[in-house]
């Protein structure tokens, strides 16, 4: 995994799919408030004057110079779970994003995710 302390460095990074693929730019990094570690990604995707948060699983990134390449197809990335780029992501909506990557979701009853 990389270094949490950088994670403010990224944003604004251009986020690559493993075809080479850009998805978007970096946003925001979403934490495990279990262990304060990455957990997702959220992507800018969209065109001018309308774009949205899409959210991607931070597990597998790898970091280069100005860009961060992830595991999961584009078109895969830009139908997950997304919010407005002035939104937040809602409890509720937390195992949907899970789910959208087929990733388990134990939440316990507690928040899972916290934007970093």
């Amino acid at each position: 995994m990389f270094p949490a302390e950088n994670l403010r460095d990224w944003v604004g990074m251009d986020v690559i799919d493993p075809d080479g693929k850009t998805i978007g730019d970096l946003e925001a990094v979403y934490v495990d408030t279990r262990t304060d570690q990455p957990s997702f990604l959220t992507v800018s995707v969209g065109f001018i004057g309308r774009h949205r948060l899409v959210f991607v699983p931070a597990v597998g990134v790898t970091v280069r110079p100005k860009e961060l390449r992830v595991r999961y197809p584009k078109d895969l990335v830009k139908e997950a779970p997304s919010i407005d780029t002035d939104g937040e992501l809602l409890a509720q909506d937390e195992p949907k994003v899970f789910a959208h990557y087929q990733l388990p979701y134990d939440s316990a009853g507690e928040r899972l995710l916290a934007r970093r």
